[in-house]
């Protein structure tokens, strides 16, 4: 049956075809442009960091923060384990080795004790590693104070992957501030999108300037087309930043929807016997971009598996959460640290239907095929 009820679909707010029309009008259809420029803008305020450039995608830009730290082939970056490939694979880009760190389970991120055992460990073995990428997984923010201090002891820079993070924050300080060169995403089921995009933050404005630079092929200042490093093809186009800034205008009513959405499902699911949801631990605020369930088999009577066939049945999507990238094929012969919590929320986590668009008759819907999915108890 054709999924009719999406996980995670783009939600346009009905100015983005007048910005779009703007660039036609002016002939601003390059990767440059005055779109690019306010986006910029818009994001430092939205984030509070200092400097910000649109890059393609989130992946391009922290293929960019690692070719700014220097990382090459042969050296190491830890990296959180729950998440997307795309927060690892630039590390492979560059030559370099991933090494994986396990969550935490207060906010299912880089646990900064797992974290602080593999910098000893590696070092130890005389492999200091060049980089440490956290994830603020599905929008909820990771322990920054603790993640920073652990990287600030041992000297090693920290990039704060918050492509799922755009609105959320921590202790007051908007996810997208926190490392020394962060990361966010457009794609189209983020919580805004310009259909394609990412963008690097920084508050040190010569990493951006030098981002930006690398991003338009690092082309040299002569005359003539002279490169004397390699560059990228990576600046987000002047149309597709016009979409940013009518997504950016309406983030707050997007993360409001998200986070509305997520506290209808906690309602009426926790009391369930076996279903359980990640609570925001004090000083968090989450903008929900996925509202996430965990399902225990033997109180449930029923596996996350069982229960996303369900949804699918009834064109529902639904997803497992991501495998912790130690288990992927592709990096199985990583090294990887922790106590096994990635895989434990792997083998029990379901993304619910979270969109911003969702109405309140499909939400009653999805709730209905769980109900009816789960053992009367």
């Amino acid at each position: 049956m054709k999924t009719e009820i999406w996980l995670s679909p783009p939600h346009l707010s009905g100015n983005e075809q007048a910005y779009v029309q703007e660039a036609f009008e002016t002939n601003w259809v390059a990767p440059l442009g005055p779109h690019v420029d306010a986006f910029e803008r818009a994001l430092c305020q939205r984030t509070g960091a200092g400097h910000a450039a649109a890059l393609s995608s989130g992946t391009a830009a922290l293929h960019l923060a690692l070719v700014l730290l220097g990382v090459g082939p042969g050296d190491e970056v830890l990296c959180q384990s729950l998440t997307f490939a795309a927060s690892a694979n630039p590390i492979v880009y560059q030559g370099a080795r991933p090494v994986f760190v396990d969550s935490e389970p207060s906010t299912w991120n880089l646990c900064p004790g797992a974290l602080e055992e593999a910098l000893a460990d590696r070092i130890r073995w005389g492999k200091r590693p060049k980089a440490v990428i956290a994830v603020d997984l599905y929008g909820m923010p990771a322990r920054w104070d603790e993640l920073t201090a652990v990287c600030s002891r041992y000297e090693v820079p920290l990039i704060e992957d918050a492509a799922e993070a755009l609105g959320s924050v921590y202790r007051g300080r908007p996810c997208g501030s926190f490392g020394r060169l962060s990361v966010l995403s457009f794609n189209g089921n983020k919580i805004i999108t310009t259909s394609g995009g990412g963008a690097l933050l920084s508050a040190d404005p010569l990493l951006i300037e030098q981002a930006r630079w690398l991003a338009m092929q690092a082309r040299d200042p002569a005359p003539h087309y002279q490169h004397s490093r390699i560059g990228y093809n990576y600046r987000l186009s002047n149309v597709c930043a016009g979409i940013g800034r009518a997504q950016l205008e309406v983030l707050a009513d997007r993360v409001a929807r998200r986070r509305a959405t997520y506290a209808f499902y906690r309602h009426h699911l926790a009391p369930r016997p076996g279903f359980g949801f990640l609570p925001e631990p004090e000083g968090c605020f989450s903008n929900r971009w996925l509202s996430c369930v965990t399902i225990d088999p033997e109180e449930a009577g029923i596996t996350r598996e069982d229960l996303r066939l369900a949804l699918v049945a009834r064109g529902i999507e639904s997803r497992p959460l991501w495998k912790p990238l130690h288990r992927q094929p592709v990096f199985a012969e990583c090294p990887f640290y922790g106590s096994g919590l990635a895989d434990e929320l792997f083998r029990t986590g379901l993304c619910l239907p979270s969109g911003s668009s969702l109405t309140e008759g499909q939400r009653e819907e999805i709730l209905g095929v769980i109900r009816a999915a789960c053992p009367v108890v």
